[in-house]
């Protein structure tokens, strides 16, 4: 019960933040993303705002031998730059400046019961769906030596990189 409370105070207050600073409305993504015409830059104020919040405090409770509530840490390892990935995030890309929704925001969103974010969100899960299938299963983002590595506590540089 208590991880339930934990996750789903944790979805309450990011979806929150979403939707106060404007991640939720399509044409002020749009708007953030043409650059070349009528930029708001304001969406760039949000991004710092969350960088400079989570920056410190990843690097502080990734020092910590387990995450929350006492489970291992599951970050992923691998590093290496493949045509799958290039492909992905050029489809990533294309979709936001398109729709104006990423998947965080898209969702949110769909909990208005509008009908635009309702379609990109059961586009954006069939497009998952797909994936699935094609590639026999879900696209792993650990490296297969190191799926159940528990990240050791850190007490210098490195902390958060899976390296102990």
């Amino acid at each position: 019960m208590r991880r339930l409370l934990l996750s789903g105070s944790a979805g309450l207050l990011f979806g929150l933040g979403l939707a106060l600073s404007g991640m939720t409305q399509p044409g002020k993504v749009i708007a953030f993303l043409d650059v070349a015409g009528d930029w708001d830059p304001s969406l760039a104020f949000v991004m710092a705002g969350a960088i400079a919040v989570f920056a410190p405090l990843f690097r502080i409770l990734t020092r910590r031998p387990h995450a929350a509530l006492g489970l291992e840490w599951s970050l992923p390892n691998r590093s290496d730059v493949d045509p799958r990935l290039v492909v992905g995030s050029a489809t990533f890309g294309v979709g936001w400046g398109l729709a104006g929704f990423c998947p965080g925001p898209g969702i949110v969103a769909a909990g208005t019961g509008s009908l635009t974010p309702l379609v990109f969100v059961f586009s954006m899960l069939a497009g998952m769906r797909l994936m699935e299938l094609l590639h026999g299963g879900p696209v792993p983002t650990r490296a297969p030596e190191h799926r159940t590595q528990a990240l050791e506590p850190q007490s210098t540089g490195n902390a958060g990189d899976g390296t102990p």
